[in-house]
């Protein structure tokens, strides 16, 4: 599949194919649900399991991206590993603890069997359809990016519930359920029959 979707001419689109495929690969990870639940009842419903979830599925996201941009546009994997980690060690201070050890624990729950089934082999045939690219050298280092990414957006989220208490991040939650989840909130429309337009009497 990735040596069929990197023969397209406009390889940049591979960036927001990444992000999509990143969300959904994270978002269905066993691994990861378990992660959220556990998350969920030890804390009492403090941190939400849903929360962690989207937050997982979007640091990934955003990571799988980056492998694709890394790709297209031939930029080494330090260049994204070592900033990476430097911030996540810059963030550790400024976070709720609570959310460390979790955030570390996420990085490797994410690299699970999903992610390496899919998204791993994207990486590979991308770097195989590329000129120029080696598969070997290249295509490998998305699932370091994935490891990265939840360490980052965890931390992230554990600043924020620090400083607001976790009220900016739960309503930001709840506007995303919203966003997701709006067409539920839509009754269905009645079938009207031809013969039930009649007038009263």
């Amino acid at each position: 599949m990735g040596e069929a979707v990197a023969a397209i001419d406009q390889r940049w689109l591979l960036i927001p194919f990444g992000f999509l495929l990143g969300f959904l690969v994270t978002y269905a990870e066993p691994a990861v649900r378990v992660l959220c639940y556990q998350v969920g009842e030890s804390s009492s419903g403090y941190i939400g399991e849903s929360l962690i979830l989207y937050t997982l599925s979007l640091g990934v996201a955003v990571s799988v991206s980056l492998g694709m941009a890394r790709l297209v546009y031939a930029i080494p994997l330090l260049f994204f590993l070592i900033p990476g980690y430097l911030t996540a060690i810059l963030l550790l201070p400024f976070s709720d603890r609570e959310f460390i050890g979790i955030a570390f624990d996420s990085g490797g729950v994410a690299t699970g069997p999903m992610a390496v089934t899919f998204l791993l082999s994207l990486a590979v045939g991308v770097a195989a359809g590329i000129e120029g690219r080696n598969p070997v050298t290249d295509g490998f280092g998305l699932i370091a990016l994935i490891a990265l990414a939840p360490i980052l957006s965890v931390l992230a989220l554990g600043i924020l519930y620090r400083r607001t208490g976790g009220e900016v991040p739960i309503l930001a939650f709840k506007a995303m359920s919203i966003l997701f989840s709006v067409r539920r909130h839509i009754p269905p429309c009645r079938e009207i029959s031809p013969g039930s337009t009649g007038s009263r009497r």
